[in-house]
């Protein structure tokens, strides 16, 4: 229940992982937060709500560590201890096994020298966790987090930036008053249009399809990226189900004419297909549980921030699924936002001014549009078959592959512990 004209001095819209990891960090920091998410809470830990895993990077686990969510995750996160890219495209047609390309990278955590993240330390990459989990986690600790009001279901129906506050009015007649609004209400966010913020979105004509998959054999931790014409196939290592079976989750990036097929097919033919895209290292594959798609397209919005708002996580930029990056990124605009946020508090500053939010958006910018320019990039060299760019792509990772010191930058990128990072992510308290 809420009070109508309830006044926090933050109002988060969109209530999904970004925004309660947010909102867990800001109300248990002490600044009054209300949080609105349009779906039933029920709902989005239901196995039909999402049927996609995420990577959680090591510097992004600290974040959740640091704001009392990860003990409720931990359980159901399988760690990643190894990584290998292959190029699947090295020959005509379909690899029938990524790993039999003779041009891979291989990582490895133990390729890291001791201390290399923290003293005494030698954790893996990250570790897999099914969406829905993460979802389960974080709202077990919004449950016991004070200074926070969480509404839902609840929908916006209008945002107005007045001087000195916004207004928003609910569908249901409810209005809340807060200083600044975030939002953390996806690639589609109303809160930016409202904020007059514009965007730049390009498609990639390509389709994700993405399920989860039962196999003979442990994964041991390993998780795979074959690169292939029509895209990346990625098998991520997940824990087992509570049959006892191994299981990971499939990122299968098509071409969105023949999506619908795949999506049709039976359980034996769908096994097929991926076999023909990543082998039988892992032994018999079968499909389990419900199959999703969704079209795959990059966002970036012209501005993190505008007075009295400021964007986080896919309001701000949405990214290709290739380097398992999107909800990390969103983490580390939720520990560099909850660290302006919370020193601005402290300061008596008003945190809905300028002053306060365009620390922020210097600070996230330049990351996001590295990866975003990196992930692009990736995804464009890969899904192109001309044999002299493959044959220049393969030397690349045969080269890369030797080059120890590179390979290690790489992985410290991968494990989100590269640049200025915010205290949250090196493990300190807000």
């Amino acid at each position: 229940m809420m009070r109508r004209n309830s006044s926090p001095e933050i109002a988060i819209v969109g209530g999904g992982m970004v925004g309660m990891t947010l909102a867990a960090a800001t109300s248990g920091a002490g600044i009054p937060t209300t949080l609105i998410e349009a779906e039933p809470l029920p709902a989005m830990t239901e196995a039909t709500f999402d049927g996609r895993s995420s990577a959680i990077a090591y510097g992004s686990q600290q974040v959740l560590a640091g704001i009392g969510a990860w003990q409720y995750l931990e359980a159901d996160a399988s760690p990643i201890r190894e990584i290998r890219a292959s190029d699947g495209g090295w020959r005509s047609g379909l690899a029938s096994a990524a790993h039999e390309s003779p041009f891979f990278v291989h990582y490895s955590h133990r390729d890291l020298p001791a201390g290399a993240v923290a003293a005494g330390t030698q954790p893996p990459f990250g570790w897999i966790v099914e969406n829905r989990a993460i979802r389960r986690g974080l709202l077990k600790r919004l449950a016991e987090t004070p200074n926070l009001t969480h509404i839902a279901p609840a929908r916006v129906a209008e945002v107005e930036f007045q001087s000195g506050a916004a207004a928003l009015r609910l569908q249901n007649g409810d209005e809340i008053r807060a200083r600044l609004v975030i939002a953390a209400d996806g690639r589609h966010s109303a809160v930016r249009r409202y904020a007059g913020i514009g965007f730049k979105e390009f498609g990639y004509n390509q389709t994700a399809i993405v399920c989860t998959v039962a196999h003979e054999r442990d994964h041991r931790g390993v998780a795979h990226e074959n690169f292939l014409p029509a895209g990346p196939f990625a098998m991520l290592p997940m824990t087992d189900g509570e049959d006892g079976a191994h299981r990971s989750s499939i990122v299968w990036t098509e071409d969105p004419r023949i999506v619908p097929w795949l999506l049709s097919l039976d359980d034996a033919s769908l096994a097929s297909e991926i076999e023909r895209r990543f082998g039988t290292t892992l032994g018999k594959l079968t499909p389990i549980g419900p199959r999703f798609s969704y079209p795959m397209r990059l966002l970036l919005a012209d501005a993190y921030a505008r007075d009295g708002a400021v964007l986080v996580g896919d309001a701000a930029h949405a990214i290709h699924p290739v380097a398992g990056q999107g909800f990390n990124l969103g983490v580390r605009d939720v520990a560099a936002l909850a660290e302006a946020l919370v020193d601005g508090h402290r300061l008596g500053l008003d945190l809905g001014s300028l002053a306060v939010l365009e620390n922020y958006a210097r600070w996230r910018r330049f990351d996001n549009l590295l990866l975003t320019g990196f992930t692009d990039g990736l995804v464009r060299l890969f899904s192109n078959d001309l044999p002299p760019v493959r044959l220049a792509r393969d030397l690349g990772f045969f080269a890369f592959n030797l080059a120890k010191p590179l390979k290690r930058m790489a992985m410290k990128h991968a494990m989100g512990v590269v640049g200025d990072l915010p205290r949250l992510v090196r493990g300190l308290p807000l």
